[in-house]
């Protein structure tokens, strides 16, 4: 036997492939893997129309030959030793199949002789039935349709029993051209193929002449009925492939449907606002030139403009709703490029006039003038149309981002995004990207602090810090991000400012040990964590993807529970088998029993206990009020709260935000880490996108107001010393503590009013 040619068992135990299609919560289609659309058929279920019209036309001696049609192969076989690249038919549904099933496409001599000799195969172990059952279910009729029965469905949207004459003919026709041919694509050669197969089932007796003649002059009837994907949402698609991969391997691709906890609409919205987000950094810093050149001929010749330009954008594919498109001509302040279909498109000023020359992240060359100062004719660019129709000049952002947002009570992913263009570069940036999260990690050394003693009024002194290296006798000196040292302040009002050297303190006074404990209930990979001072403001050797951080704030935003990130909530084979119903623990203690199910959920472990969590939900929400996420004041909602989050020269930049019920973590900076420029912070670019997100997420949502929790008190304080106020105090403001960690009473001295205006040393870390 010769090795290289497939054994028949590929055929005996042949098996049909269908995708893997992946929907969102709310039944939207968001992805689909696998290129079988097929729908499998009892050949006994097949109708007998189309088994003649397929006999007739293409092996009208199936039944009398043992594989090969040796009378119809014969010239077919001479033509091809003359000349091996000659594309012909003459093969036998038996050697067609043997062609899908185990060869390449490719028309050459070995090949089809290769063909030939396993068709002598197959029909020395397989039945004539088996073989014509097999070929009615695996060959493709176009539009990524596989077998008959899909076809039906494709082209016609009800089984192939319930097709006339001219749709069964128009089927048994397409296979020999599926994608050039059929009667989308092609509708003029599938008319002339329908009818031919009409003929030939008329000279074979298979059909009468009244039905002949009724079938040809029947129209086109033929749409596209297939599905489509709703909702585009690639790497989330692509998580839920990877995980079932692991987990069921190539059986995936056999029918099986998965059901994510994801939101179509907060999906749409997230890729949305990262989109926007991305587009508008990269205006901030400048255009960086065209794409390419191509050298525009003075005469194409024979062929047409369009055409010339369309082969020659072949190379650049259409990116994120950015059209690739050639300048032919550049005027004092416009601009006419001609896109890869050939269409002519104006760019005026308002589309022009951002680009100034991009020099680095923190550096423009001057205000261009003309459109002559941007452009020039064969320039290859990237081109939007806006909303009110007019064309712009864009370009492919080279910055990245990423945005998670997750169920604050169950870790359902409700929408993920992992960068600008999956199809561009596949790495998940909100699921792989392990980044510093500078100033967004504060909040959980807070939280640490409040366990250990600290209270929101707790005086904590922003000044200089000196540490020495002993070993290369240099000194470490910190340094808060405008450079300022504001003296004195409670531990509140350093969290909303984001002052480093506060942070500092409070971790000298807590302690690494007894934060790291900390955190590590949030769901915190420790063992890589600092041990110095960067643990407080979120350096050194830390790193934690975006899905990572939405974790940990899911916890402050949800009372205190640890919940587990997931997006995938069931998977069943397509005839309904269930194959995997993941339960997942929620935040809830004790959880409520199910009315449709009486079962109850399982309780998540808590990560800090419902006074740490509301104490710092206060702290966080002044953080959005008078603090370094005040843009989000644009909400209008009193529930949100967040951190914002920029390591030194902006190389990572990041807004941590949530409401009770949803957490949202944004990213924004370079693969390779290199600083985003100056004046870009968590507050800027990932800030954007989170409000943008948000205002979609929560337009529907209204307002929560948490309860106090018992053991949390409100109680009026000096603002200078934290200490409980005396009566009557015109400056005391409230502050929230555990009911047992109250501060001391403020006392006069020497018979009058304590000075609010001195801090004591005793009230100050």
């Amino acid at each position: 036997m010769d090795p290289q040619i497939p054994s028949t068992a590929t055929y005996r135990h042949y098996r049909h492939e269908t995708p893997l299609r992946i929907y969102s919560a709310d039944g939207a289609l968001i992805a689909e893997f696998g290129d079988r659309r097929l729908i499998p058929i009892k050949l006994g279920d097949v109708p007998q129309h189309f088994l003649d019209g397929l006999l007739n036309t293409e092996d009208k001696r199936f039944y009398r030959h043992n594989g090969i049609d040796f009378a119809s192969l014969a010239n077919d076989i001479a033509g091809m030793v003359l000349n091996p690249s000659v594309r012909t038919g003459a093969s036998t549904i038996t050697m067609q199949l043997a062609k899908v099933v185990s060869f390449t496409h490719e028309q050459i001599f070995i090949r089809k002789f290769k063909e030939m000799l396993l068709a002598l195969k197959v029909e020395q172990e397989l039945g004539k039935e088996q073989i014509l059952e097999l070929y009615v279910n695996r060959m493709a009729f176009g539009k990524h349709a596989y077998g008959v029965q899909a076809a039906a469905h494709t082209y016609y949207g009800k089984p192939v029993a319930e097709l006339n004459l001219a749709q069964l003919a128009m089927l048994a026709g397409i296979i020999k051209r599926p994608e050039g041919g059929n009667p989308i694509n092609g509708p003029d050669w599938a008319l002339e193929r329908r009818n031919l197969v009409l003929r030939r089932m008329l000279a074979q007796g298979s059909i009468e002449e009244a039905e002949y003649r009724r079938a040809s002059a029947a129209p086109i009837t033929a749409q596209v009925f297939r599905r489509g994907i709703d909702l585009p949402a690639p790497y989330p698609g692509e998580w839920v492939r990877q995980e079932l991969f692991a987990r069921y391997g190539p059986e995936i691709y056999s029918g099986f449907v998965a059901h994510t906890t994801l939101d179509a609409k907060l999906q749409a919205a997230a890729q949305q606002a990262v989109r926007s987000g991305l587009l508008d950094y990269d205006r901030r810093h400048g255009y960086r030139g065209p794409e390419g050149r191509i050298t525009l001929p003075d005469d194409t010749g024979d062929e047409p403009l369009d055409r010339w330009v369309a082969a020659a954008l072949a190379d650049y594919t259409e990116a994120n709703g950015l059209e690739p498109a050639v300048v032919l001509s550049v005027a004092d302040r416009e601009a006419e490029v001609m896109r890869a279909s050939g269409a002519t498109a104006d760019i005026g000023w308002d589309g022009l006039r951002w680009a100034r020359p991009y020099i680095d992240v923190d550096s423009r060359g001057p205000t261009p003038k003309t459109a002559a100062d941007i452009l020039a004719p064969g320039d290859v660019v990237r081109i939007e149309r806006s909303e009110d129709g007019a064309w712009r000049l864009r370009q492919i952002p080279e910055i990245r981002g990423a945005l998670v947002a997750l169920d604050a009570s169950t870790g359902g992913v409700r929408a993920l995004v992992g960068g600008w263009n999956f199809h561009a570069h596949q790495f998940n940036h909100a699921l792989q990207a392990r980044r510093q999260p500078g100033s967004g990690f504060k909040p959980f050394v807070y939280s640490a602090a409040l366990q250990n003693g600290v209270t929101p009024a707790s005086v904590f002194l922003d000044a200089p810090l000196v540490f020495t290296d002993t070993g290369s006798e240099t000194d470490y000196r910190p340094r808060n991000d405008d450079g300022v040292f504001a003296g004195p302040m409670p531990l509140r009002r350093a969290l909303y400012r984001s002052r480093n050297l506060v942070s500092m303190r409070v971790m000298m006074r807590v302690g690494a040990p007894a934060i790291i404990d900390h955190v590590r209930r949030f769901g915190f990979a420790t063992s890589e964590l600092p041990r110095d001072t960067q643990l407080a403001i979120g350096g050194g050797t830390m790193a934690f993807t975006p899905i990572d951080m939405a974790r940990g704030y899911a916890a402050l935003a949800n009372g205190g529970f640890q919940v587990e990130p997931h997006i995938v909530s069931l998977v069943e084979r397509r005839d309904g088998t269930v194959m995997l119903a993941p339960r997942y623990p929620q935040a809830c203690d004790p959880c409520p029993v199910a009315a449709d199910t009486g079962a109850a959920p399982m309780p998540a472990p808590r990560a800090i206990d419902e006074r740490n969590a509301f104490i710092m939900h206060s702290m966080l929400r002044d953080v959005i009020r008078r603090g370094t996420g005040r843009r989000a004041l644009t909400l209008n909602r009193n529930d949100i709260a967040g951190k914002t989050g920029t390591t030194d020269e902006a190389v990572d930049t990041w807004f941590n935000g949530y409401h009770p019920h949803l957490a949202v973590t944004t990213w924004v900076g370079f693969e390779d880490h290199s600083p985003t420029g100056k004046g870009e912070y968590g507050s800027k670019t990932p800030l954007s996108i989170w409000i943008d997100f948000m205002r979609e997420a929560l337009a529907d949502v209204p307002e929560v107001d948490p309860l106090i929790p018992e053991g949390v008190v409100s109680v009026k304080v000096e603002p200078g010393s934290g200490r409980i106020a005396k009566p009557g105090d015109a400056n005391a403001v409230f502050e929230y503590f555990f009911a047992d960690q109250l501060p001391r009473q403020a006392t006069a001295r020497g018979g009058r009013p304590a000075d609010r205006a001195v801090v004591r040393p005793e009230d100050i870390f």
